[in-house]
C-alpha cells in the first residue's frame, strides 16, 4: 500500500527552523547580555578600586604637605636661631679684641717707632705714626706678619719721609707712614691664653 503525505512539510520545516534560528538568537542574546554585564561589573569594580586608592593617595599627599611646610618653618626657626647664635658668639668674641690690640701694639711694636692714631673698621686696623727709619717700619711690618697670635697680613699704605725740629738748631729727619693690618678672631686664632699674656708682658716702646 502506498501512502501519501498531502500535508505542507516544506513550509512546517522552514517553520520548525524558522523557531530554531530565533530560539537561538535570542540565548545568544542572552549570553551576550551576561557577558557583557560581567564584563561592565568587574570594570566598575577596577574603576571603584582605583577611585578609592586615588582617594588615599590624595589624601596622603595633602597630609605630606602639611608636614613638608611644618618642616619648613622649623628649618626656618633652626636657621635663625643659628644665626643669633653666631652673631652672640661674635659678640662675645669681639669684645675683647681691643685690648689684645693693645696689647699686641705694645709687644710688637720696635724701638724708634711710635703710633699718632689707629682706628678700627671690622677686622681691619689703619695705624698712623713716625719712625726713626725706614728698617724700623720694615721690623714692624716682619713682627705683625710672623710674631703676632692677634694680628695678621700689615700692609704698608704709605711712608713720607719729614723733618721734625728737636731744638732750635737741630732738625732731625723721620718718617711718617700709614699701614693697615688685619685682626684675628678669637675662634680662628691658634694662640693660647699663656702665649697671650706672654706677648702682652714683653715691653712696648709707644
Amino acid at each position: 500500500m502506498i501512502l501519501i503525505n498531502l500535508l505542507p512539510h516544506r513550509e512546517a520545516a522552514r517553520k520548525r527552523q524558522k523557531d530554531q534560528f530565533f530560539t537561538q538568537l535570542g540565548l545568544s542574546a542572552l549570553l551576550g547580555g551576561i557577558v557583557c554585564g560581567a564584563v561592565f561589573t568587574w570594570y566598575q569594580g577596577q574603576i571603584s578600586s582605583q577611585q578609592d586608592r586615588n582617594a588615599f593617595l590624595q589624601a596622603e599627599i595633602t597630609r605630606l604637605d602639611a608636614e613638608i611646610k611644618d618642616i619648613a618653618g622649623l628649618q626656618r626657626e633652626i636657621a635663625s636661631l643659628r644665626a643669633r647664635q653666631t652673631a652672640v658668639e661674635d659678640l662675645q668674641g669681639d669684645r675683647n679684641i681691643p685690648v689684645h690690640l693693645l696689647d699686641e701694639l705694645v709687644a710688637q711694636l720696635p724701638d724708634g717707632i711710635y703710633l699718632k692714631s689707629m682706628k678700627q673698621e671690622g677686622q681691619s686696623v689703619l695705624l698712623n705714626g713716625v719712625a726713626q727709619s725706614q728698617e724700623r717700619v720694615s721690623d714692624l711690618l716682619r713682627n705683625l706678619a710672623n710674631s703676632s697670635p692677634w694680628l695678621t697680613r700689615p700692609e704698608l699704605i704709605e711712608i713720607v719721609s719729614s723733618s721734625v725740629a728737636v731744638t732750635a738748631r737741630d732738625q732731625r729727619r723721620v718718617f711718617n707712614f700709614s699701614m693697615r693690618v688685619s685682626l684675628k678672631r678669637p675662634s680662628a686664632e691658634g694662640a693660647s691664653p699663656a702665649g697671650t699674656a706672654g706677648a702682652a708682658a714683653a715691653p712696648g716702646k709707644v
